[in-house]
């Protein structure tokens, strides 16, 4: 069996845990090493404290991010917290030099605010209170959360697609990081979904990778900021798409990715399933292919491979294979929406390009083309 992956703690709760120890140093006049706080999951987080900075009416200190085992860009990372008092009676938290600031609409925080989402505001906030109220203190605070060398760091995340910028986004619903989460990354799927639609797209263009976002754009000249990127989540990002409401999808990947799809394969991560060997080869049968070449079809590696095997043996068997895997991708997609959705598709290799594209597809580019660059 082995080794369990150690988990680490967001942002977010390093925010929580400088936030608090900032607090209680304020209202004591103690310098304080070590605090704890518990993350909304209930776990507890002991925060060593560091390089504390007392004032007259305001100290500074931060927590370092540590992630755990899953490779987060931020692990490492000093997340200070500075707090000040303030007659207000209320709680304001803002964001500092490496926190990013919020442009775009559609995302947790509206445009202009900082990139604090609601939970850590939230666990800011009640570790504020608890401070105040141990120390029989009734007034207000300012808090300012940042980010020495956090702008850098935010060029390695979704931030600069997602219109945060200037820093990394203080984040986290649990307060924990799980290992190599694939909930983080539906959770960003969705978070870029909702913001097109906030945006004013009514139709999802949607690619398991970069090489199809870099093939929209070199074939069909898309705006890149206009499309959004579901790795091997296809199934799950279908039934976002028809749950936030839009009025369609065109997917477009590499053969390698869409071909499974044609299976009913919604999830195309290799350790998932793969019978994309299988696929084109009872396809390419269904066409007329020769005995010989679905063995050779079966005895390949890639689906690059495949493809070239049926352009050598006959261009138009290769043609109508593709048509038949496309057919059976719309099926597959088409079904998982509950014909809630209208779904195209283009699919392509590497070395030829676009090999086949939904009925629907060269329609659905022309009406949004002016979406794209608006």
């Amino acid at each position: 069996m082995g080794k369990k992956l150690r988990s680490g703690f967001t942002t977010g709760s390093c925010a929580a845990a400088a936030s608090k120890a900032a607090a209680w140093m304020l209202l004591t006049g103690e310098e304080k090493k070590s605090v704890r706080i518990f993350t909304p999951s209930g776990r507890a987080f002991d925060a060593e404290i560091l390089d504390i900075q007392r004032y007259k009416d305001s100290v500074k200190c931060a927590v370092r991010k540590d992630g755990g085992d899953d490779p987060d860009v931020t692990t490492g990372a000093l997340i200070y917290a500075g707090v000040r008092l303030s007659d207000s009676g209320g709680i304001t938290i803002d964001g500092g030099e490496g926190v990013g600031r919020v442009t775009r609409p559609g995302l947790d925080q509206p445009v202009g605010e900082a990139a604090i989402n609601t939970v850590p505001r939230a666990m800011i906030k009640q570790e504020l209170e608890d401070a105040a109220d141990a120390n029989a203190y009734h007034g207000g605070f300012d808090v300012v959360i940042s980010v020495p060398g956090g702008e850098a760091i935010a060029e390695k995340t979704f931030n600069p697609r997602l219109g945060i910028e200037g820093g990394i986004s203080i984040i986290g619903t649990s307060g924990i990081v799980e290992p190599m989460s694939e909930q983080a990354i539906l959770d960003t799927i969705r978070v870029e979904l909702r913001q097109k639609k906030a945006e004013g797209c009514s139709i999802a263009f949607v690619s398991p990778g970069n090489y199809g976002l870099d093939f929209m754009r070199e074939e069909y000249g898309m705006d890149l900021d206009r499309s959004v990127k579901c790795s091997n989540f296809i199934g799950l990002t279908v039934d976002m798409v028809r749950e936030l409401g839009f009025g369609g999808m065109l997917l477009t990947g590499h053969a390698g990715k869409l071909v499974k799809v044609a299976g009913g394969i919604m999830n195309t991560h290799s350790r998932e399933a793969d019978c994309r060997m299988e696929l084109i080869a009872s396809a390419a049968a269904r066409e007329g292919a020769p005995s010989e070449l679905i063995r050779s079809i079966l005895g390949s590696l890639t689906t690059e491979e495949a493809f070239a095997k049926l352009r050598e043996t006959d261009p138009e068997l290769a043609e109508r294979t593709a048509a038949g895997l496309m057919n059976g991708i719309i099926s597959s997609l088409r079904r998982r929406a509950g014909g809630e959705l209208d779904i195209e598709c283009i699919m392509y290799t590497k070395e030829n390009g676009l090999i086949a594209a939904s009925a629907g597809a060269g329609e659905m580019i022309k009406a949004n083309r002016e979406n794209w660059n608006g």
